[in-house]
């Protein structure tokens, strides 16, 4: 497994070992104690799996408060654009965000830590998108950001992607209050 860090600290794309034959491949997704050497010490306790056509945008989410919950995302199937942004206070990227694409070809993974919101844009039918969560879900301490925020200045590569009606609401960065605080 090779990780590989950012400007914006904390976050890590992690590129698995995949062993590969005629029959097809193998690798391991997650071992604990590989990660912990990565850096990446979190217990994580939930899993989710969504299925998206292409052109749907989820996020930007986060969870606050006793919830708050470090990711970590993959495609099984598909392809996405998966985005990552800085809202923790004081930190020097505050803001600043990473996009890389995670597909099913590449295998890689993207960590992302609490004090970071969290999108994704599918780029293809029938997208298959993972993730293990440091915390279990929990409604009242879900917030959320404008995908297509000027302040933020995401390229998305859509004009017109496909949202629930709660990313429809969510707040403009302008107006939102981190709850969050760097650690340097």
């Amino acid at each position: 497994m090779r990780v590989e860090q950012f400007d914006i600290p904390d976050l890590k794309l992690i590129h698995p070992a995949v062993f590969e034959d005629p029959r097809g491949y193998f690798f391991e997704s997650y071992n604990y104690s590989r990660f912990i050497e990565a850096g990446i010490n979190d217990h994580f306790v939930q899993d989710n799996q969504s299925l998206s056509q292409a052109g749907v945008l989820r996020g930007l989410h986060f969870q606050t408060g006793d919830f708050a919950q470090s990711k970590l995302v993959r495609v099984i199937k598909g392809a996405v654009l998966d985005v990552a942004v800085d809202i923790r206070a004081g930190s020097p990227t505050y803001g600043k965000h990473l996009a890389v694409e995670l597909n099913e070809h590449n295998k890689t993974m993207l960590y992302v830590p609490v004090g970071f919101a969290h999108g994704f844009l599918t780029l293809t039918d029938d997208t298959i998108f993972s993730y293990k969560c440091g915390n279990v879900y929990n409604k009242a301490s879900e917030m959320g950001i404008m995908w297509n925020d000027p302040e933020l200045n995401i390229d998305w590569k859509i004009e017109n992607p496909l949202l629930s009606e709660k990313d429809q609401v969510n707040l403009n960065f302008k107006d939102f209050q981190s709850p969050f605080r760097f650690n340097s």
